[in-house]
């Protein structure tokens, strides 16, 4: 009898996992990722406020249904020989998967959570069950092993890049950041980690891109300038390493082919490289892209327009707005940061040397370390020692963390307003220094590329087993139908997402189906406010469908 166990990454763009022999010295045998997170909504606070106006019972459905049908692609006869779950991810997602206490996380003022009631769980490492959760599928016994948070506002997510950085290990001032929807960031100096986390957006998973994916095979992951000025294109192979398919005249989009592996999309490191490369060819001179159709030509068909620069631009400015705020609150100047950590799969698929060009980190530094996906590489620690729960644990008590909530510090909204100009809006980068210096924020130092770069890992999932299933199609159909509806399918005809049908039921009634993983939810909400003409569309009635 096989003994298996499952590694999960909660991310709040997609979950990632990995299979796992526990007979084995906790060998990865395979590995499944999701193309999209489940829930309706473009970030954590679409999801947030989704649980919460929709309601908990269809929220934890569609997290529980995506979680099996993910396990499921390794084989419905291997969920039954599963003995031990583990998962990673920050204090939403984890809570999400729980189906415990939100409120917490999405009210930050003390007054408003007394009004409501709200009642803050204790979020201290434990173990539950696959039962318990609800997770279908397993046995209910199923261990489940759930690591701690810093605090409510700093999650196991953020633990685990801090201690597989090994950062507080270090003497010099240092920085890390997971480049994901969030960017979770953190600064240590002089034995203080002082945290904060910066809404960057979908754009840096390579959501709310035209052709934006998830890291992934087939998937864009980087360009360069060749010789000849033609942009070579990197996409992922099938072990997410990085192969030179196509050569492409940016501008023009004619090609060269240079190996017969077709590009899907591009994901979030790949639009670091566009924008990078882009600005420094010419190709973009922000916010415009130098030709008649206002796009970037990539491989396959795959093209970057001017609305993806504009939605770059302001993840990247979010990114390089909270690093600023986080060292002008510290008292901290430029040249004391030495070191920078990168991680997740933009931070270990992109060009260091890109990333600093469009504000990623830090414009001096000496030395920096790309550390792939740690949140699952955690994951797959708690299931390959017992005893990586009490230490995240006893680490997480250690840690003397200062949380800096970006939302209202006016530090990041003077820097976030300015970086807008830039990026959306061409303010130039003297005129951008000019301001900073007129609010009393000083002036970016000249930009000098790190000393040394080491990537640590190959790819952002080191080690994917025997293969990599993809799920194309994630969470659930939401469905409900409407007295008063006259089937004009208008709805369908304007969605913008493309994520709402209209079926014409045998009794005469219509039925509205919405993939849950398309729409964006309460953040849209247009199919009921503004698509139906009959006024009946109640968007937070539909249900998960049978």
């Amino acid at each position: 009898m096989a003994n298996y166990g499952v590694a999960l990454d909660l991310g709040t763009s997609g979950f990632r996992s990995h299979l796992v022999d526990l007979d084995n010295g906790g060998k990865i045998l395979d590995t499944a990722i999701t193309a999209r997170h489940p829930l309706p909504g473009a970030n954590i606070m679409d999801h947030l406020h989704y649980w919460m106006d929709v309601g908990s019972d269809v929220g934890h459905q569609i997290i529980m249904e995506t979680v099996h049908n993910l396990m499921s692609l390794y084989g419905a006869e291997k969920l039954k020989d599963v003995r031990k779950v583990a998962i990673c991810g920050n204090p939403i997602q984890l809570s999400l998967f729980e189906n415990i206490e939100v409120r917490d996380l999405a009210f930050a003022g003390k007054n408003k959570l007394k009004t409501l009631g709200v009642v803050s769980p204790n979020r201290s490492a434990h173990t539950s069950t696959a039962g318990t959760i609800g997770i279908p599928g397993l046995n209910p016994e199923v261990e489940v092993l759930i690591p701690p948070a810093i605090r409510h506002e700093i999650g196991a997510d953020a633990l685990a890049m801090i201690m597989k950085s090994h950062m507080l290990e270090k003497d010099e001032t240092c920085m890390v950041t997971d480049y994901g929807t969030n960017a979770e960031m953190g600064l240590f100096h002089e034995g203080q980690l002082y945290s904060g986390s910066a809404a960057a957006g979908p754009a840096m998973e390579g959501q709310s891109i035209k052709y934006g994916m998830l890291a992934a095979p087939h998937v864009i992951s980087d360009v360069n300038i060749a010789e000849d000025g033609m942009w070579d294109n990197l996409v992922l192979d099938d072990h997410l390493a990085a192969i030179c398919t196509k050569k492409v005249d940016p501008l023009t989009g004619r090609e060269v082919k240079v190996l017969d592996y077709k590009a899907f999309g591009i994901t979030g490191t790949g639009v670091v490289a566009a924008m990078a490369i882009g600005l420094e060819s010419g190709a973009i001179t922000l916010p415009k892209i130098m030709n008649d159709e206002g796009k970037i030509k990539l491989a396959d068909g795959i093209y970057f327009t001017e609305h993806d620069v504009m939605e770059a631009g302001k993840a990247m400015g979010a990114i390089r707005a909270g690093h600023r705020t986080l060292m002008k609150e510290v008292g901290v100047t430029d040249d004391q940061v030495k070191v920078m950590y990168m991680a997740g799969a933009s931070g270990t698929y992109v060009d260091p040397v890109k990333a600093q060009y469009c504000g990623m980190i830090p414009r001096v530094l000496d030395e920096v370390y790309q550390l792939g996906n740690t949140s699952l590489m955690m994951a797959h620690d708690l299931l390959k020692d017992p005893e990586t729960l009490d230490r995240m644990q006893s680490v997480a008590n250690s840690i003397s963390a200062n949380h800096i909530m970006f939302a209202g510090n006016p530090i990041f909204e003077k820097m976030y307003v300015l970086e807008l100009a830039y990026w959306t809006e061409g303010m130039s980068m003297d005129m951008y220094n000019d301001m900073m210096e007129m609010e009393g924020l000083g002036r970016m130092p000249a930009l000098v590329p790190p000393k040394k770069v080491v990537r640590i890992v190959k790819s952002d999932i080191p080690d994917v087993g025997a293969s990599v299933h993809s799920m194309e199609v994630v969470g659930i159909t939401l469905a409900g139908s409407f007295d008063g509806c006259t089937g004009c399918k208008s709805c369908q005809r304007k969605c913008p997402e493309r994520a709402l049908t209209v079926l014409d039921l045998p009794d005469g009634r219509h039925e509205i189906n919405v993939r849950s993983d398309l729409c964006l939810g309460t953040a849209c909400r247009a199919c009921e406010m503004l698509n139906c003409p009959e006024k009946v569309y109640r968007f937070g009635e539909l249900k998960g469908k049978a």
